[in-house]
């Protein structure tokens, strides 16, 4: 009797386990994280993917990351721009977070510039850039 239990319970938790590992590669698909080391470069994502860009920033001080180049036909923007302090200081600088979501097939540049937006003829302070090729 205590054998069939040990064994029940074994595989109960077998179960479990393999379903957690299958959720977290599922998980692990879906989302593809970039950062400041990423700028200039090529990324390639799947139809349905997020890209989720991370990049320092200080909303505080006026300064934003935005779009300045996208075509929508092939990725849009996900809901709006997070940001992330790096302490709870107020004025504090941090990460802004944005994401991205493939929907459909071919290749897209993504420029993100870091500006004022009401600031007019003047150059972003910083530019991020990536080729994405959507397959």
């Amino acid at each position: 009797m205590n054998k069939n239990i040990f064994t029940l319970t074994a595989i109960i938790a077998g179960i479990i386990i393999v379903g957690i590992a299958i959720n977290i590669m599922q998980s692990g698909n879906s989302e593809v994280k970039v950062g400041i080391g990423d700028n200039g470069s090529q990324i390639k994502l799947n139809k349905g993917q997020i890209l989720v860009i991370s990049l320092e920033g200080n909303p505080t001080t006026g300064y934003r990351w935005e779009v300045s180049g996208l075509d929508a036909n092939l990725m849009r923007k996900v809901g709006e721009t997070e940001f992330q302090p790096e302490s709870s200081l107020i004025g504090a600088g941090g990460m802004q977070i944005l994401r991205f979501e493939v929907v459909n097939e071919g290749q897209v540049p993504l420029k993100l510039v870091y500006h004022r937006p009401w600031e007019k003829d003047v150059e972003p302070l910083k530019t991020f850039y990536l080729q994405v090729i959507a397959g």
